[in-house]
């Protein structure tokens, strides 16, 4: 399904294969606790940006729709987690 939906959006087929690559390694930094903190910056960065994409592909393919919406969502979600690992981290480093 998820092959089909990379095609549809006009993509090659390696791009599928190099987002989920590139989608698990950032999960992974996101979750590992010690993970130094520009490497998640980029991982926070990565994820963005894959969420805005996808969003203008769905858009520009399907037009306006809960496809193109839907990666806001989880954007958003993101944009939580963001802060509150700033949060944690900043509080870790004053205490």
């Amino acid at each position: 399904m998820a092959k089909e939906g990379i095609r549809h959006l006009g993509y090659p087929a390696y791009f599928g294969i190099a987002l989920t690559v590139f989608k698990v390694l950032g999960a992974i930094i996101l979750i590992v606790p010690k993970a130094p903190k520009r490497i998640k910056e980029w991982a926070y960065a990565g994820f963005g940006f894959d969420f805005i994409f996808a969003s203008i592909s769905h858009w520009a393919v399907d037009g306006f729709g809960m496809e193109a919406m839907f990666p806001w969502i989880v954007f958003a979600v993101l944009a939580v987690s963001y802060v509150y690992y700033h949060k944690l981290s900043d509080s870790n480093a004053i205490g």
